[in-house]
This record gives structure tokens, sequence and C-alpha cells, in this order.
């Protein structure tokens, strides 16, 4: 065996061999490290970077005590939810509804309780015949604030406040066209503790602070569905099939995570858009990732 420099020719032929070993694990240690860096150094500093980074921390776990079931429309509007982890649920939310509520509907129908709807740009009313849906001709936002066309905005402490909800189990869907990120990256995480499941609608996915709500998020909650838009659908947005896209988070304290088992995509999503073509992908995630997540 050739020598190993700074290690005298007298050594035992085995020790010399676990100094090679030792060497050339160094070696690969140092590579990886060196690997690891300029990963994070892309995904900070270019457009497909972050996307990539996003896309990667919003991938799903199994839950193994989640059964999934479709709450609202058949199409655009509706949402799974795990229906089975939904029993305790005494309030729930609905942002963005744009005159009709489905969802809504769905949930005050079958979990016996009163959903809040709040919308400030369409103030149409939906009926829902044995529901219980209260309307606020009010938006939601980071910051309580009224626009010049004297629009309300306020933020879900405030709103979950006013209604007596705080302290109580939520149940929350929001699909409110942009205004959720700056929404969540306020929110306390106290009145985030509160919601049990959340389903949300996405949109974007280009700007640095998306991480950081996503990350925020999963301090409370596994993501335990991701299906994208199909109205939304651009190759602008590699390695993100569309720019828009449904998420599902349950809380850490209901939820049991499977870590032998693979996310399977559910069969229960259904095209937003039915008369055209989808564009769901499986995201390439890196297997350490998926075991220790």
């Amino acid at each position: 065996m050739p020598g190993v420099p700074g290690v005298p020719r007298g050594v035992p032929g085995v020790l010399r061999a676990i100094v090679w070993l030792v060497v050339v694990v160094t070696i690969l240690l140092a590579g990886v490290g060196y690997a690891a860096v300029r990963r994070d150094r892309w995904y900070r500093n270019t457009a497909e970077g972050r996307r990539q980074a996003l896309l990667e921390d919003l991938q799903p776990v199994t839950l193994a005590n989640c059964e999934l079931k479709r709450f609202g429309e058949p199409n655009d509007g509706g949402y799974l939810l795990c229906a089975n982890l939904l029993t305790d649920v005494q309030s729930a939310y609905s942002y963005g509804i744009s005159g009709y509520d489905g969802w809504g509907c769905d949930v005050s129908r079958q979990l016996k309780v009163k959903v809040h709807e709040y919308d400030c740009f369409n103030l149409q009313q939906p009926v829902c015949g044995g529901g219980a849906l209260m309307f606020h001709p009010e938006c939601v936002a980071a910051v309580r604030s009224t626009d010049a066309a004297g629009r309300v905005f306020d933020t879900p402490e405030g709103q979950i406040a006013r209604n007596g909800d705080a302290g109580r189990h939520l149940l929350v869907k929001m699909d409110v066209e942009g205004a959720e990120w700056d929404t969540f990256l306020n929110a306390p995480e106290s009145v985030l503790g509160q919601v049990d499941q959340l389903a949300v609608e996405f949109h974007g996915t280009n700007q640095p602070r998306f991480r950081d709500v996503i990350r925020k998020l999963q301090r409370t909650f596994y993501v335990a569905n991701l299906h994208f838009n199909n109205y939304s659908c651009a190759l602008t947005v590699f390695p993100f099939p569309a720019w828009a896209y449904e998420v599902l988070f349950v809380n850490k304290r209901i939820g049991i995570v499977d870590r032998g088992a693979r996310p399977q995509f559910s069969p229960l999503n259904a095209p937003n858009k039915p008369t055209d073509d989808d564009c769901q992908s499986i995201a390439w995630v890196p297997v350490v990732r998926t075991i220790t997540h």
C-alpha cells in the first residue's frame, strides 16, 4: 500500500488503511459541504433556485390518521380535508368567496358549525339551505386598514376575536389572490395554533418571503396535500407546473406522520378547469429530507 503523507512506514497496515479511510471520508464530506453551500446560494440568489427550495418545502407527508374527503365544488372552489380529524372544530372561516361558497356550505352542514365568510370585493352573499353562514363584507390582510374605495381589511386575529372564537378549535380556508403571504407572515403563532386544518390556495412562486411563510406554517402544521391549479399552468415557473396551488395543512397536535409511507397523489384532487389539460407533477425531493421531515 502506498505511503500516507505524515504516517511513518513502520505503522501496521491496518492502521495505515484506517488513516486512508479517514482521509477519503474527510475529502468526501468536504465535497458534500461545498455542494451544500453552492446549493444554498442557488436557492437564495436565483429565481429558479428559490422556486426549487419552495417546492421542496411544500412536498406532503403521509398522515397515518387522515381520511381525505372533498368539500365544496367538484372542481374550482373545492378543497380536500382530513374528514375524520374535524370532530373538534367549533367554528370555520372561509376567506375569499367571490359570491359562492360550496366549501363553507358543506362544512357548515356536515360539521354543524357556523362558517364566517369574508370578501370585500364581491359582496354577494351565498345561500346555503341547512347551513349557518355569516357573511362579513371585509377582507383579510396583514394589518387592519381601509382602502381608498372604503373596503375594510383586518387580520385573522382581529376577526377571530370579534367573533368570539379566540381559543376555540378552528377550520380555515383561504383563497385571497396573493394576500395570503403577508397575512400568514404577520399572524401570531397562537392564532395559527387554534387552526386544526388550513386549506390555502397560494399565488406566486418567486419571492424570498414565500419560503419564510411556508417554513413558519410548518412549525405548526404538516403539509398533507398539494394540488396545482390548472388555470395557472406555466412553463415560466419551472420546476413548479403552475403558479397557483392548493395546500392542505394539518395541525401537528392532531396529525400522525407515517414516516414509512411515501405520499400518494389523491384521486380526490380534481382539475380546477375540467375542460383543460391538467398540469400536476411529482417533484424531486432529496432522500435525506424525505427521511427526516
